[in-house]
């Protein structure tokens, strides 16, 4: 029984919280957050401590996991401190926005044997995961091409934005972590453009709301990713996966799978999911479940620190080519 503490009573925390209370083999203990009203509502709706001291919860000795779900400038803190203690770790990504930063701390986490995770949760959706043992069983052959959609039904808070890190560090991340997994080889090349063709006031930030990019491995295999904040009709996740054998493909997921013809109109179809938080909810479920039993098996986790700065690695270069027009070496 391994017994968690959730870092964060904001929407990711709210997630994850939830799913630790209700997985067999764990037990919720506490919820941390600076705001107590976040902290006591969340705590008190599924049935465990709260608590409003981060940093205190980890040094307590009945915790033997901790989930990290506070804003990103936090996470290295709170992870080498969970380490120093003992603690197993599952943290949101990305590690920090500061590669320097992210470095030093995988150095530290690896210096002391900890046990980190690091939460990009695509990798556990249910159809992400029959998607990648389809191309592991050869039913695509030798991969060539992967090519990954992904857009948000409209712009976040101008406040997340503006801490975000940036629509390639905070929204791309999740589609260049997808990538690696996909591909199966790790991108030497990167090459992209980015746009405000959402909110021009981005440019305050130097921030973007439209990029692509192109991934190019030593071996010559592609991916193409398109993202954008805004898509009027739901938020839009397709996969693509062409190889030597033929072609694998991803679609969106539906509330129903009911198709309507008429009149007025023909292949009339439900809306697409609202959000990530209705699309990937076996994702999250399935993710913390996998670090549990990870722990419990004294198994390796299925993710890891150097996933997390490979993928930030590859959201810099991203962002370095849109700012240059230049290809980037990775």
């Amino acid at each position: 029984m391994i017994r968690i503490a959730v870092l964060g009573a904001g929407r990711i925390g709210r997630i994850h919280a939830g799913n630790a209370a209700a997985i067999p083999n764990a037990k919720l203990v506490v919820v941390a957050d600076p705001v107590p009203a976040a902290a006591n509502a969340l705590a008190e709706r599924l049935g465990c401590e709260a608590s409003t001291d981060c940093m205190a919860v980890l040094q307590r000795s009945d915790i033997d996991a901790v989930v990290i779900g506070t804003p990103t400038d936090t996470h290295i803190a709170f992870m080498l401190e969970a380490v120093a203690r003992g603690k197993a770790v599952l943290c949101e990504k990305p590690i920090d926005l500061d590669m320097e930063k992210s470095l030093a701390a995988a150095r530290e986490v690896e210096r002391r044997n900890g046990r980190v995770m690091l939460a990009f949760n695509r990798r556990f959706d249910p159809t992400s995961q029959a998607f990648r043992q389809a191309i592991d069983a050869g039913d695509v052959g030798e991969v060539r091409q992967v090519i990954i959609s992904s857009r948000d039904p409209g712009m976040p808070p101008r406040d997340y934005v503006e801490h975000s890190g940036g629509i390639f560090r905070d929204m791309v991340i999740h589609d260049l972590d997808m990538a690696r997994w996909l591909l199966g080889e790790e991108p030497v090349e990167v090459m992209a453009m980015a746009s405000r063709l959402v909110d021009s006031s981005l440019s305050e930030l130097g921030d973007f709301d439209t990029v692509m990019v192109q991934l190019r491995t030593a071996s010559g295999k592609q991916c193409h990713i398109n993202c954008c904040r805004e898509a009027v009709y739901g938020y839009d996740q397709r996969m693509e996966v062409s190889g030597s054998k033929g072609m694998l493909l991803q679609e969106n997921l539906r509330p129903s799978t009911i198709r309507r013809w008429s009149k007025e109109a023909t292949d009339v179809r439900e809306p697409l999911l609202n959000f990530f938080l209705e699309r990937y909810v076996d994702a999250y479920r399935n993710e913390l479940q996998a670090f549990v039993d990870a722990l419990n098996n004294g198994t390796p986790l299925p993710t890891s620190v150097d996933d997390g700065l490979k993928a930030l690695r590859l959201a810099e270069c991203a962002l370095e080519s849109a700012r240059s027009g230049k290809a980037i070496t990775v």
